[in-house]
């Protein structure tokens, strides 16, 4: 499979070219346009986990799986936000965390689940499950996305990176991470921050320039207001 990305970073556009039998699954409502495949939908990896990926990640239910014809073909993927894709290859042993709404896609290969990070990740902010992105064969291919730009940030042993809560895309298996306040009680009162997480450990994790709780909080003085 060739990838081709377009647009980015703000409305990036992904098009899997697919050699005759190949495939790509992606979450309802990521298809933009395609020729020469067929599509069949199913839950991932059973009832039960679909149901529960769908209840504590937000995620879909359901997966769309695209299968490339004898002559192949291609399909094109974006998110439902402006933003950006970034592809990551999943090999056994290693697994990526991503947080609920940023899984777009993958290779057959790759399987997802809900993962359980903790209290304190509930705390942080970005729910009490994440999706696991992991492979129990063959390598393959996991594509998520951001709101805005993404950027990778590489995490050398003994040092922190700290990132919003709302900023966090997806990070490696390798890294551990904190939750604790941005700065003092001054900083959180009157700066504008909240909590954050500190990442410690040796792998890479992924931010977007956006945030959807920030978009939010600068448009409900817009709303229209209610009376009785």
């Amino acid at each position: 499979m060739q990838e081709h990305f377009e647009f980015n970073p703000s409305y990036t556009l992904m098009t899997a070219a697919l050699a005759p039998g190949e495939q790509i699954k992606a979450e309802p409502g990521a298809m933009v346009a395609y020729q020469g495949v067929t599509i069949e939908t199913g839950t991932n990896g059973g009832m039960l986990k679909g149901f529960l990926k769908k209840a504590f990640t937000g995620e879909s239910f359901f997966l769309n799986t695209f299968t490339a014809g004898p002559a192949g073909g291609w399909v094109s993927l974006a998110p439902g936000a402006p933003g950006d894709i970034t592809a990551y290859d999943i090999h056994p042993g290693k697994e990526l965390y991503i947080t609920k709404g940023c899984y777009m896609a993958s290779t057959p290969t790759v399987q997802t689940d809900t993962k359980m990070g903790g209290l304190k990740n509930m705390i942080g902010g970005e729910g009490l499950f994440m999706i696991k992105a992991f492979t129990e064969g063959q390598p393959g291919r996991v594509y998520f996305n951001s709101f805005g730009g993404i950027k990778p940030i590489p995490v050398q042993p003994g040092q922190s990176v700290v990132v919003d809560t709302g900023h966090l895309v997806a990070y490696e298996s390798s890294l551990t991470f904190t939750t604790q306040k941005a700065g003092n009680l001054k900083s959180a009162l009157l700066g504008g921050e909240g909590l954050v997480m500190s990442f410690t450990g040796e792998g890479t994790l992924w931010i977007q320039t956006r945030n959807f709780p920030s978009l939010v909080e600068r448009m409900v003085p817009y709303f229209p207001s209610t009376s009785n």
